[in-house]
């Protein structure tokens, strides 16, 4: 894994990779979006934390954050509209603590290994997040009961957002490197 200390964010180019990875994150939950438990066939898988992951990784943890905090908002306004503000909310608290975590470790430790620690914490934290998520937001999104939403928990929730977020921080694992290369030849 390269160094992001070594990418001084204060080239122009910085923001048109953030713009960039925005827009892929976008396209990416447009174009891939399918359910993967059939326990809960409406929460539905997408890769679009993956350019979130990475421009956490190439530029920090708050340019992560701030990354999570537009996309989030774009894609409540268009792609996924119908969760309205609270998918907003959720999206934002959900991907930014992934963020937080996996870019804070990550520029602690730069290696290939504290990729890999970084990716599974965030992968982790992702998940205990949204456990009191769903439990608070749910049933006023929804309109059900809490009971209902903690029946959920156990064969639905907690599993779609593990297998989400680990799946999210594998394929970011896997290009990283790759794009990480590119943006060095830029800055």
């Amino acid at each position: 894994m390269n160094s992001s200390n070594s990418r001084k964010p204060k080239s122009p180019m910085k923001f048109v990779y953030l713009g960039m990875f925005a827009a892929l994150s976008i396209v990416l939950v447009y174009l891939v979006h399918f359910p993967i438990l059939p326990a809960a066939p409406f929460l539905e898988y997408d890769p679009a934390d993956v350019p979130i992951l990475i421009g956490t990784f190439a530029f920090g943890p708050l340019w992560g954050l701030v990354l999570t905090a537009v996309t989030s908002v774009i894609q409540g306004l268009t792609v996924s509209a119908s969760g309205g503000p609270w998918g907003i909310l959720m999206h934002f608290l959900a991907t930014g603590a992934m963020v937080l975590t996996a870019g804070t470790i990550y520029r602690l430790k730069h290696t290939r290994k504290g990729a890999l620690i970084a990716l599974g914490s965030g992968a982790a934290m992702m998940t205990a997040t949204m456990i009191p998520l769903n439990l608070l937001i749910d049933p006023v999104y929804m309109g059900v009961s809490v009971n209902q939403v903690a029946a959920l928990l156990l064969p639905a929730i907690i599993p779609f957002n593990a297998i989400k977020s680990v799946v999210n921080c594998a394929i970011t694992f896997l290009v990283y490197k790759h794009v990480s290369r590119l943006i060095d030849k830029t800055l």
